[in-house]
C-alpha cells in the first residue's frame, strides 16, 4: 500500500483523485491551508468508499511530508508560493503536477503564459531536489467524484525527464479503473498539454460532456 498525498486536496480534483486511489486500496492524505478543512474533506472521501478507507487530512506541509507520491492539485495562482514553501518536505520525492495555468474571459478558457514555460517546469525550477512528473491534466473531477461512475475511461499523458519516475507514475495511473498512463515526452513539452485543457473545456461546454483523451495505436 502506497501513501499518496494531495496538496490542495480539498478541491474537486484533489478529492476526486484521492477517492479513486482510496478505492484502489491506498492510504490517502489530503492537504490544505486549513487542517480543519482537510479533515472534513478526508471524512467525506472516506465515507464515499464502500467498506471504508484510510484517509486523513492535515496541512499541506504535513501532507507533503507523509506522501510517498505527492500530487499538486492547487490553483495556478498559488502554485509557486506553495511549492517554494514545501521544498524541504518534498525533497527526494516524486511530485505529480496536474496544475493547468488557465485564464477565463467572455470568450471562454485560454492558456496562460508561464515564465518557466509550464506549471510543471515551474515546479521543477522551484524544487531542484524533487523529481517532477506532469500528469492528470485532462481528467474530469466530476467523473472522479461520481459514485455511479465505476470506470473512468481515459488516457493520461505522463511527462518527465526521469524514466524511472515516469514509469512509476504510469503504473500508478493504471491503478484507477479505465485509465492508462501514456508517456508523452519530456517536461519541456508539458506546456501544450496543460494548455490543451482549455480546448477540452470548450468541448465540454459545447457538447455538455466530461471529455477526456484517448491515444490511438498504442
Amino acid at each position: 500500500m502506497t501513501i499518496l498525498a494531495f496538496l490542495g486536496g480539498t478541491g474537486d480534483q484533489g478529492k476526486g483523485l484521492a477517492r479513486r486511489y482510496a478505492l484502489a486500496g491506498h492510504e490517502v492524505v489530503l492537504g490544505s491551508r486549513s487542517a480543519e478543512r482537510a479533515a472534513a474533506a478526508a471524512t467525506e472521501v472516506a465515507n464515499s468508499v464502500p467498506g471504508g478507507a484510510v484517509v486523513r487530512g492535515g496541512t499541506n506541509a504535513e501532507a507533503a511530508a507523509a506522501g510517498e507520491f505527492v500530487v499538486a492539485a492547487v490553483p495556478y495562482e498559488g502554485h509557486a508560493s506553495l511549492l517554494a514553501d514545501l521544498a524541504e518536505p518534498l525533497a527526494g520525492k516524486i511530485l505529480i503536477d496536474c496544475v493547468n495555468p488557465l485564464g477565463f474571459d467572455e470568450r471562454g478558457a485560454f492558456g496562460l503564459d508561464v515564465p518557466e514555460g509550464s506549471a510543471a517546469e515551474q515546479a521543477a525550477a522551484l524544487l531542484p531536489h524533487t523529481t517532477v512528473v506532469a500528469a492528470f491534466h485532462h481528467v474530469s473531477a466530476v467523473l472522479l467524484l461520481d459514485p455511479a461512475v465505476d470506470i473512468v475511461e481515459t488516457d493520461v499523458l505522463v511527462l518527465g525527464d526521469d524514466r524511472a519516475a515516469t514509469d512509476a507514475v504510469q503504473a500508478l495511473v493504471g491503478e484507477i479503473k479505465g485509465m492508462r498512463g501514456i508517456y508523452a515526452g519530456r517536461l519541456r513539452n508539458s506546456r501544450q498539454v496543460e494548455a490543451l485543457t482549455a480546448n477540452l473545456i470548450s468541448v465540454n461546454r459545447r457538447y455538455k460532456a466530461h471529455a477526456g483523451l484517448r491515444v490511438t495505436d498504442v
